[in-house]
């Protein structure tokens, strides 16, 4: 049987909260200890090791190197135990549950709204949601699945397409000075960027026979939630994703100055797309099954509907 070396849970603890605060009278009042009971718990934990974790220093206490690195480890180990845990109370004993990375402005403005009739359809199956915005290592992480933006290549991954990007300029209503008719004289406008696709605007441009002056100037947002705002307050013009502001423009306080002929939005189209990627070792797992079944009906109706 495998023996885990594995220090005290309370040294554990008292370690990642100094470690935090860089202080332990800071990490005595979170956990509700002394501070003499918090320096014994480091030193337990610095004798069992037999590494300085941490290098005394007048009033405060600063981490050395390997204290740096020993403190990300732990806090990524507490947390993973803690949401663990968290998990195993809200689902208890009954039915199973999908860990899903989603890019934060798809989760809530296409995925959410569908996944009530996931949950009627498969009430056995819940998914818990994490943000992320770019590829990650999915044996380093608590991740099951996720959706991707981009090409389909994720190591060590599967990739199911769930159908491509049509983006739509959006702006608020005061911003423009005269009507637009012709996509070049939105060059007169200060152009706003999505660090994801910083080439965005560009291919637009591109696409509809537009010399692209200047169309990497700008300011640049991560997340498209952060786009449409600064597009709402008069900041410039943003390039977003149709289906996030479809139906809604009077409630996200935008107009589309510029509708794309029909002709022009096919040539726009690339491989990059949405995808749902997950490790080729887990492609049989029940709940991902599950998800995987439902999310690309989803997809297809939704595909077929913008034709």
């Amino acid at each position: 049987m495998r023996k885990f070396k594995i220090p005290n849970m309370g040294a554990l603890l008292a370690f990642e909260a100094a470690a935090r605060h860089q202080s332990f009278t800071y990490a005595a009042r979170e956990l509700f200890l002394t501070e003499s009971a918090i320096s014994r718990q480091i030193a337990t934990l610095e004798a069992s090791l037999g590494v300085r974790l941490f290098v005394r220093a007048k009033q405060r206490v600063v981490l050395t190197r390997a204290g740096r690195l020993y403190s990300t480890q732990v806090r990524r180990a507490l947390e993973n135990l803690d949401r663990d845990t968290l998990s195993i109370i809200a689902h208890g004993s009954g039915g199973s549950y999908l860990e899903l990375a989603v890019l934060p402005t798809f989760a809530s403005q296409w995925l959410i709204p569908r996944l009530k009739d996931f949950y009627a359809r498969c009430p056995e199956v819940r998914v818990n949601m994490g943000a992320r915005t770019g590829i990650f290592s999915f044996e380093e992480s608590h991740f099951e699945a996720a959706i991707h933006y981009g090409k389909p290549t994720w190591p060590g991954a599967a990739a199911d397409y769930l159908f491509g990007e049509e983006v739509v300029p959006v702006c608020a209503p005061a911003l423009l000075r005269k009507a637009v008719r012709k996509p070049h004289e939105l060059l007169a406008y200060p152009l706003l960027h999505s660090t994801t696709r910083p080439d965005g605007w560009s291919r637009w441009f591109g696409a509809l026979g537009v010399e692209d002056h200047g169309t990497m100037q700008g300011d640049r947002y991560e997340l498209h939630t952060m786009l449409i705002s600064a597009a709402a307050a008069g900041l410039g013009i943003a390039l977003v994703p149709k289906f996030f502001v479809d139906g809604r423009e009077a409630q996200l306080g935008v107009v589309v100055p510029y509708a794309v002929p029909a002709a022009a939005r096919e040539a726009m189209r690339d491989d990059a797309a949405y995808y749902l990627v997950y490790p080729t070792e887990l492609s049989h797992s029940k709940p991902l099954e599950a998800f995987r079944e439902w999310l690309l009906g989803q997809a297809r109706e939704y595909a077929e509907a913008q034709q």
